[in-house]
């Protein structure tokens, strides 16, 4: 009797400890989708920054440096990218996050003495020769400013709007939200790190908003970034209207 009594316990226990943990675990999955809004033009944006990320050195080099390699023939393709759809070449790009300058320095040796090639960086890596780095993004005109894998991490994306520029060259994480579980454990949800999410028609409807209509979209760079994604990296070119 007094086994069984125990084994009737431990059963009964066991079942409540089950139900605790899926408890704890969707109050954990809604708190963290609370901190989450969609706008009505579809962005994503997480609300409340818990702990601020540095992006010094030691970021960039975990993030950049140790692609070697691919992070030069990343240069090189979002370059013949930029060519290809402007079927032009632009007399001026700025490189707003230029990292660790891979991009800069393939355009510099295109544009060469034809026009110039300008970085802002906030983490104090030197910017490639022959280059210019500037500290502010909005002073001057560009004709092509450039944000690769760096408008996810703005505070604010609307303040985009008040650059002076002909186009606006664009490479996001894709966010499709298939579900929040999915959300919940995609690779590209960091937390604190990347503010907003984007996909194909939230970015052409926020740059719209903002008075930029979409010139080319792909995900060109899912060739050398690989994903178990079919759809990775989003890759969009805009133009003033």
């Amino acid at each position: 009797m007094i086994i069984e009594n125990l084994k009737s316990w431990r059963d009964s226990f066991m079942t409540f400890n089950k139900k605790l943990v899926v408890t704890n675990e969707n109050f954990c999955s809604k708190n963290v989708l609370d901190n989450y809004e969609k706008l009505p033009n579809g962005l994503i944006r997480q609300k409340r920054i818990i702990s601020k990320i540095k992006y010094n050195r030691d970021y960039i080099r975990e993030r950049y440096d140790s692609y070697k390699s691919a992070s030069v023939n990343m240069g090189f393709l979002r370059l013949g990218y930029l060519l290809g759809t402007l079927k032009s070449t632009p007399s001026s790009i700025l490189d707003v996050g230029y990292g660790n300058g891979d991009f800069l320095s393939a355009a510099n040796k295109h544009i060469g003495n034809s026009g110039k090639c300008y970085g802002f960086e906030v983490n104090g890596y030197d910017i490639p020769d022959g280059c210019i780095k500037v500290d502010d993004i909005f002073s001057n005109s560009y004709d092509v400013v450039c944000f690769f894998d760096v408008l996810e991490h703005f505070d604010n994306v609307y303040d985009i709007q008040n650059l002076k520029t002909n186009y606006i060259y664009i490479s996001v994480p894709n966010c499709t939200y298939l579900s929040d579980e999915w959300f919940l454990n995609w690779k590209h949800r960091r937390p604190d790190e990347h503010l907003w999410h984007f996909n194909e028609n939230s970015l052409t409807n926020f740059m719209s908003e903002i008075g930029f209509i979409k010139v080319s979209c792909c995900f060109i760079e899912d060739t050398l970034r690989k994903s178990k994604d079919s759809e990775n990296i989003l890759t969009s070119i805009f133009k003033k209207k």
